[in-house]
């Protein structure tokens, strides 16, 4: 009998796991602010906004990059009301006018851009900035436009649709905000496969969305080369078709359109390995290999005198192609199976007492390194170029992809170097639906306690590797996972609720998906009525 009790007691302890609630596995907040600002006071007490009436009204400097935004988050405000509003439960009709936290209409709000416009993003740039809602006032102001940029996306998320779909609602509310990180970035490989310019403008959006300020373009890789060089456009032969490429043109509206939105444009051209496309146009550029490779072209070859001038010209286009003032080069995954079967490159290490492959990489590391900072730019490498002991001047970033992050970026910033950190925002890396909360759960100074060691962390990317992703899925993948590392990124250190975080996520999924962003459901069963 106490068996039967047992097994029964077990059975129904199993089977209670499929017992849920009926409607949205999480439910959206209304108005929430997703990355969640540094300081927040927020009431019941709300104004109406009605996207015919209301206007932004600039009472300090002015530029392109301020009207453009205001142009586009007005088109935001009224796609907002005229998506939702058809779906909203008319039953309620106007009741909420009759609320006595209902403080009229908001026919304005005031922008006050403290300084002059600078041209282009930084990584120093600030993002800070003051947004007030009250029954008098509706203000925003910052001391640069990139502040303005990050008040005008927190203001059009506060809005929120009213009950009966007639209006806006907006509660009023406090805020002021700045950015825990400076480097908040987004790595997008075009190589594996190609992703169209409309794609990466939708990416672009959706990173404004989330606050992040990077976008770092991994541009080519092995499998394809789709930068139209103005020095050697023969390299688009590496490309997958001659529709596949990105012309000057495009690489300059794309920085235009990053520019737009307070995002740096940084460029990757990841060598000596990861080159294998180089080779359909300058296989001279590459490793002749032999024995079980005969046939075969490996990673550049470190030993050619002509190679470093050939890499040192399009490193001079680069540079003056690119604005931002960071160039990434890679380093990482260099195979040497290819180098131990040259016998050119075996001579060549003898010579020079070189007793491993890594020395041979690293010797050639350091002359691309020293060249970049010969053009006063900035080297960021990933780790591998760290940890086979090149020697980096002062200030190049070292970017932590794999391994043990922790004892990484302890090193790293042991040395007095900046750091970056992408390990554990991996966007290829599936696991099933909710995933973001792992990436969500990373703390970038969990490696030390000292302040001093912590400032050398600049921040994070998340990556999307595209070997199995392409203009019919990049969007889903990215967004809102990619959510969950723009909000470990900007906000601070405490905002840890777990619970919280999923409210406002469900609703910023909806948001995005309002807003053109395909992004896919972030929490489980729910809806978006956008």
């Amino acid at each position: 009998m106490h068996k039967f009790i047992l097994v029964f007691s077990a059975l129904l302890t199993l089977s209670s796991s499929y017992i849920v609630d009926f409607g949205p596995v999480v439910k959206a907040t209304k108005g929430s602010i997703w990355p969640h600002p540094k300081t927040i006071v927020s009431t019941n007490y709300f104004r109406t906004l009605r996207p015919s009436t209301f206007d932004f009204e600039t009472i300090g400097y002015k530029c392109d990059i301020l009207q453009s935004a205001i142009d586009r988050y007005k088109q935001i405000i009224v796609v907002h009301l005229r998506r939702l509003r058809y779906k909203a439960d008319s039953s309620y009709s106007n009741k909420w006018r009759n609320s006595s936290e209902f403080n009229g209409s908001m026919e304005a709000l005031k922008v006050d851009l403290k300084k002059s416009c600078e041209k282009y993003p930084h990584l120093d740039m600030d993002e800070s900035y003051d947004l007030k809602i009250s029954e008098n006032q509706a203000t925003l102001s910052a001391e640069s436009i990139w502040g303005v940029l990050r008040g005008l996306e927190s203001f059009s998320q506060l809005l929120y649709l009213s009950p009966d779909g007639r209006t806006l609602l907006v509660n009023e509310t406090t805020i002021f905000d700045e950015p825990r990180f400076k480097h908040r970035g987004l790595l997008v490989d075009t190589s594996r496969h190609f992703i169209s310019m409309s794609t990466l403008e939708r990416i672009l959006d959706g990173m404004a969305y989330n606050k992040l300020n990077v976008f770092h373009w991994h541009i080519v890789d092995d499998h394809s080369f789709p930068y139209q060089s103005v020095k050697y456009p023969e390299m688009t032969r590496g490309a997958y078709h001659p529709s596949m490429i990105y012309s000057q043109k495009d690489v300059a509206d794309i920085i235009e359109y990053a520019r737009l939105r307070g995002i740096r444009v940084m460029a990757e051209f990841d060598t000596p390995g990861h080159t294998a496309s180089w080779g359909a146009s300058h296989p001279e550029l590459l490793t002749k290999c032999y024995g079980v490779y005969t046939g075969k072209l490996g990673p550049i070859n470190p030993i050619l005198d002509e190679n470093y001038d050939f890499i040192y010209s399009l490193y001079d286009e680069i540079v003056d192609v690119f604005p931002d003032k960071y160039v990434h080069l890679g380093g990482d995954e260099v195979g040497f199976e290819c180098w131990q079967t040259n016998q050119d490159i075996l001579n060549y290490m003898k010579q020079y007492n070189m007793t491993s492959f890594v020395q041979l990489e690293e010797f050639y590391i350091q002359k691309l390194i020293d060249k970049v900072a010969s053009l006063n730019a900035i080297p960021i490498v990933w780790q591998e170029v760290f940890t086979n002991g090149v020697r980096l001047p002062k200030g190049t970033i070292v970017h932590v992809w794999t391994g043990d992050r922790r004892k990484l970026l302890l090193k790293i910033t042991e040395q007095k170097l900046p750091a970056l950190l992408s390990s554990c925002w991996y966007l290829d890396h599936l696991s099933t639906g909710g995933d973001w909360v792992k990436f969500y759960n990373c703390e970038p100074h969990d490696f030390t306690v000292k302040e001093d060691l912590r400032k050398l962390v600049l921040g994070g990317e998340a990556c999307m590797w595209s070997e199995v992703v392409d203009d019919s899925n990049v969007i889903q993948r990215i967004f809102p996972r990619a959510s969950a590392t723009a909000e470990k990124l900007w906000s601070p250190m405490n905002v840890v609720d777990i619970e919280d975080a999923k409210s406002r996520m469900e609703e910023h999924y909806c948001r995005m998906r309002l807003r053109n962003i395909n992004a896919q459901p972030p929490s489980g069963p729910g809806l978006c009525l956008a």
